[in-house]
Order: structure tokens, then C-alpha cells, then sequence
């Protein structure tokens, strides 16, 4: 689904609508509950896993929604799975055929602190703030400041999308290729290709394959709201067609 279609949801409006009278924190509404399937809250210190469906691991065993996620461990999903995660300050949504691995700021093994990310494969949608990491991919280096992204990762090339922040990314094959990104609201989609002349290894993008409502419920396990919604108005983005 490309960003012009969301633009026009009456869904997403309707969300929209509830997350800026402040319907989303406090109580949650009916209406949050009966789009997202569930009544989205910040999730207890006590969980990491909010969601899991199909095959999902942790560590390589088995995860459950009673399973702890650090700062230096690894999740997989398999086909046809996801898991909606929560480390620290971070939330993310780890879609099919995934296999992202975490690094720790400190060397403690519990620790919540995220320093690095490394997504081999498949794709991810990540929100933080004011916690700076290193995002890495076969094809490409990050630098996030504390922001939302959406990235996947295959063979050939990455793409990532600085949903809202500031961020710098650079295609692994040619330090020359790099851009730095500050997004409002899905901006400026990136390509980052593995095989590319120099220079040239950094394309523009469409935007694809994540939208708002998922960026507002992981924002909302970690107890906040993107930061495109204001309280009193409603989010009217300029239609924009690829």
C-alpha cells in the first residue's frame, strides 16, 4: 500500500482522530480497541513480547509472551510470523522470515539498552527517543538518533524509511553514498543497493509496506504517541502519488 491510499482510509482517519483528543492514553478507547483487534497500553516492565503469531524465537528456542528480551539477544520469525517486541525504551514490530540481533550499549547481560541493531533479514518497524544506535544491514550503515524507521533488508539491497527523526545512512559498498535524512512524517524512503557505481549505491524510494497505525501502537507500548499527532487537530497530510 502506498502512503497516497493511507491518506485516504477512513480507518486510519478514525485512528487519527481518537489518538489526537487524547482518546489512546489514559483509558483506551473503543475505538483504538476495535482497530488495532486489541486495546493498545503501554506494556507492564515485567513483558518484552506483546504479540506473537506463527513461529517466533528468541535465543533460538521458542518464545512466548512471558519470554524477556534484552539488549543482546536475537529474534527470529518464520513464515507468515510476527512479533510485536519491546526492549527498554525501544518497540518494534518484526515482520516474516526476520532474523534481527541486538547489541548492548554496557555489558551487562540483562541490560535494556540497545547500542547496535543488525537486521540480516527481513524487515522490522522501530520507534525510540532520545537513544542513539547503530542500525546495520548486509547493504547499509545507520545512524539513528532516536526516531521511527521502517526497514527491510534482502540480498541485494536495503530499504528504510526515516518515519519521523534524524538519521544517516550509508551503503556498506561505497562510504560515498550517504545521506542524512530529517523526516517529519515518511519523507524521504530510501534504497541502499549492495551493487551500484560510486555515488550512486543511496536511491530515492517509494513509501511502502508500513503504515501509521502500526508506527501509533508500537509508540503506545512504550507509553507515547508519534510525534505528527497534536492535541485539537487532525494529521492532513498533502497527498503525494510514486
Amino acid at each position: 500500500m502506498g502512503r497516497s491510499d493511507q491518506s485516504d482510509d477512513p480507518r486510519r482517519r478514525i485512528l487519527i482522530q481518537a489518538l489526537t483528543l487524547g482518546l489512546f492514553s489514559g483509558a483506551p478507547s473503543l475505538a483504538s480497541a476495535q482497530l488495532l483487534g486489541n486495546t493498545p497500553g503501554k506494556l507492564p516492565a515485567d513483558r518484552s513480547i506483546y504479540r506473537i503469531t506463527g513461529d517466533v524465537s528468541v535465543n533460538d528456542k521458542p518464545a512466548t509472551l512471558e519470554t524477556r528480551v534484552y539488549a543482546n539477544d536475537t529474534v527470529r520469525t518464520g513464515r507468515n510470523s510476527e512479533a510485536v517486541v519491546v526492549v527498554g525504551g525501544n518497540s518494534m514490530l518484526v515482520r516474516a522470515d526476520s532474523h534481527l540481533t541486538f547489541t548492548a550499549k554496557d555489558e551487562s547481560h540483562e541490560s535494556f539498552l540497545i547500542g547496535a541493531l543488525r537486521l540480516l533479514q527481513g524487515a522490522v518497524l522501530s520507534v525510540s527517543r532520545n537513544s542513539g544506535m547503530q542500525v546495520r544491514t548486509p547493504a547499509a550503515t545507520i545512524g539513528i538518533r532516536g526516531t521511527g524507521f521502517y526497514l527491510e533488508s534482502d540480498p541485494e539491497r536495503s530499504y528504510f524509511c526515516t518515519c519521523y527523526g534524524l538519521t544517516e545512512a550509508t551503503a556498506n559498498i561505497d562510504p560515498n553514498s550517504t545521506t542524512t535524512v530529517q523526516a517529519t512524517h515518511h519523507d524521504r524512503p530510501l534504497y541502499l543497493l549492495t551493487n551500484a557505481p560510486e555515488g550512486k549505491a543511496v536511491r530515492d524510494a517509494p513509501f511502502i509496506n508500513h503504515t501509521d497505525q502500526e508506527l501509533a501502537l508500537i509508540e503506545a507500548l512504550v507509553g507515547r504517541t508519534p510525534p505528527w499527532i497534536f492535541p485539537g487537530t487532525l494529521y492532513n497530510a498533502p497527498r503525494r502519488e510514486y
